[in-house]
């Protein structure tokens, strides 16, 4: 009975995460996490689809290792403070923009200290 409903916030927030990509302030990994929360306890097909898929699967299985590949951390960095800088001087407000910024350090701390996991590893977990 609830399985049609694990599926549709699945849906949804796959396309939320699919979003925040490109939107900066739109967060990718959280709505990517919570699809496959909901694909698990609501469909085998589309939890194995979306662990397999050739770009979510790699992110998602990195995150739950902990690791990320040096060239990944420093695309991931370069993008993030890329997008923290334009929504800063988009938004032109000072404690926003302040709050921005320690978030996005925060997040750069967090990402720094994941664990490095070689271009070969990421490529034979595909």
């Amino acid at each position: 009975m609830l399985k049609p409903l694990f599926i549709a916030i699945g849906c949804l927030s796959l396309a939320l995460g699919t979003v925040g990509i490109v939107l900066p302030l739109l967060p990718t990994t959280p709505f990517l996490l919570l699809s496959a929360f909901c694909f698990a306890r609501g469909s085998d097909r589309l939890h194995s689809y979306l662990l397999n898929h050739r770009i979510f699967g790699r992110y998602i299985s990195n995150y739950y290792q902990h690791a990320m590949s040096p060239r990944d951390k420093v695309r991931t960095l370069m993008l993030l403070w890329i997008g923290i800088g334009l929504s800063v001087w988009l938004m032109g407000m000072f404690w926003p923009g302040v709050m921005t910024v320690f978030i996005a350090t925060g997040v750069t701390v967090h990402i720094l200290r994941l664990s490095p996991q070689p271009e070969k590893a990421i490529a034979s977990a595909s």
